[in-house]
């Protein structure tokens, strides 16, 4: 029987503040809103943090206490009205709950409303509030987290991924579970430290599998194995919140002894200042990566749309590397685009039919252009796909909203999708009855990610500087929030840390 009641809380989503939509209760519902015990239902036996909740629960002997979980597809900041239910429902559950020995509290990191640059932060106070100064509460993060004083300060532990490609999460989720079922017997009394950088690592040079970014993650692995270390985690930051908090971080937790906390924090914070020029890098244009990765003659060759990428805020139809494909006069290139308005056409069509569309570039002006192709329907699906494998993102089930194939006579395979989906996974298409193996050119709407599943068929990995919401060039937005100096886009900034 267990001996504690664990309150299990979630709310993620990433908030890009450069895009014009904003999200609401709806797009979350579209991904997942749960409160209660459907919470269970959902995540139970997922390779997400809050799978790795329940996990945890049963691995260290407590019970789970399902409150509330809310995740969404990456896009604009939280409508007001959104952002206040959440909080309402979350303090609700929290009071609904009964006696409870501590939270798990599973958030982003860079979560942003239009009326509150800190969601996450919030969050964590409103909690705190509910339940009191001495409960345990441990906070997992996604590595890409913007990281305030105010998320550090109400919890007792966060734990951060430290993958990229995210393939660690329900690993991290057990992590925060053995954390809280160990403080609440009093077997540990974890005290944190946070300590902020004035840098940014670009998105490019994050996959833990590679250098520099394999550096950090053998630098957190030696941290954790010093005595005392409870936890330790570097966080990336999330480049399109326009936030005060917005960089790069370093969290470390010790058992009872803050200055072996402090001192971890540090020594972790000057490695990954020492190798910040490390993680700047140039791009190659659109026309000039297309000309690379179509030189390759080891296909398939997945090509990064790095401007639009849906797991970054980004709407995902943009056109400009599948226009300059077209332009170049190459064949059989694989690229999926959000157009609920093609998709439905599709349907209204039906499977066989000939069809001649206006696809992707229908949310901005940024994505490039409408693109004309004719083809005939080759499937329509309800969009839904299971991913049975740890993937970035931790998610089994997903629904992609009405989809259609359409084949051209170029040999080129556009998915029309009705509702944005990050490419996570080879289900989104494999589940289509293509098989992306047989294609040269796959265009991916991600930067980093898509790799722990594109790995299976990719011979080769091309990341081409688009224009976008996400784009590299950081000279194409204005941050009116930011610290100042900030490395890269100031040479003279220093880090001076607290030890």
């Amino acid at each position: 029987m267990a001996d504690m009641r664990i309150g299990i809380i979630g709310l993620l989503h990433e908030s890009n503040t450069f895009v014009d939509s904003t999200t609401t209760r709806q797009h979350f519902a579209d991904t997942s809103l749960d409160i209660g015990s459907d919470l269970i239902d959902r995540w139970s036996g997922t390779h997400h943090e809050l799978g790795g909740f329940l996990d945890g629960a049963r691995k260290f002997g407590f019970e789970p206490v399902p409150i509330f979980a809310a995740v969404a597809v990456p896009s604009g900041p939280l409508e007001p009205k959104t952002f206040h239910e959440f909080v309402a429902d979350i303090v609700k559950g929290v009071k609904d709950a009964g006696d409870l020995d501590g939270i798990l509290l599973a958030l982003h990191g860079s979560t942003v409303a239009l009326n509150e640059p800190d969601v996450d932060g919030a969050v964590v106070t409103q909690v705190r509030q509910q339940v009191g100064s001495d409960l345990p509460i441990i906070m997992t993060l996604d590595l890409h987290a913007n990281v305030s004083s105010r998320m550090i300060s109400g919890t007792t532990a966060t734990v951060m991924y430290r993958t990229t490609p995210h393939v660690d999460q329900r690993d991290r989720g057990v992590d925060a579970a053995g954390i809280i079922a160990r403080t609440v017997r009093g077997e540990i009394k974890p005290v944190q430290v946070l300590e902020t950088l004035p840098m940014l690592m670009l998105v490019l040079k994050h996959d833990t599998n590679q250098e520099p970014a394999a550096s950090n993650l053998r630098d957190t692995h030696a941290v954790i194995e010093r005595q005392g270390i409870v936890s330790a985690s570097i966080g990336y930051a999330y480049r399109q919140a326009d936030v005060a908090d917005m960089g790069t971080s370093v969290v470390a937790v010790a058992d009872g002894d803050e200055q072996i906390a402090r001192d971890a924090a540090c020594w972790l914070a000057r490695r990954v200042w020492g190798r910040r020029g490390e993680f700047v890098g140039d791009l190659p244009s659109v026309e000039q990566g297309i000309r690379e990765a179509a030189a390759i003659t080891q296909v398939p060759v997945v090509i990064s749309d790095v401007g639009d990428n849906v797991s970054g805020g980004a709407p995902g139809d943009s056109t400009v590397l599948f226009d300059e494909i077209m332009r170049q006069g190459l064949s059989n290139a694989l690229v999926v685009l959000f157009d609920p308005q093609a998709a439905a056409q599709c349907a209204d069509a039906g499977v066989g039919s000939k069809v001649q569309l206006t696809v992707g570039a229908k949310t901005g002006n940024r994505h490039g252009r409408p693109v004309l192709i004719q083809g005939h329907v080759r499937t329509l699906s309800d969009g839904y796909f299971y991913e049975p494998q740890p993937r970035h993102g931790g998610r089994s089930d997903n629904y992609q909203g009405l989809t259609a194939v359409v084949e051209t006579p170029e040999q080129h395979t556009v998915v029309l999708t009705s509702l944005r989906m990050a490419p996570m996974s080879l289900q989104q298409v494999v589940s289509l009855g293509i098989d992306p193996a047989q294609k040269k050119l796959i265009i991916v709407k991600a930067t980093i990610a898509p790799r722990a599943a594109y790995r299976a068929v990719a011979n080769q990995f091309v990341l081409v500087n688009t224009p976008g919401a996400t784009t590299m060039d950081l000279s194409a937005v204005t941050y009116r929030n930011r610290r100042c100096p900030m490395f890269p886009f100031e040479d003279d900034a220093t880090y001076m840390p607290s030890n």
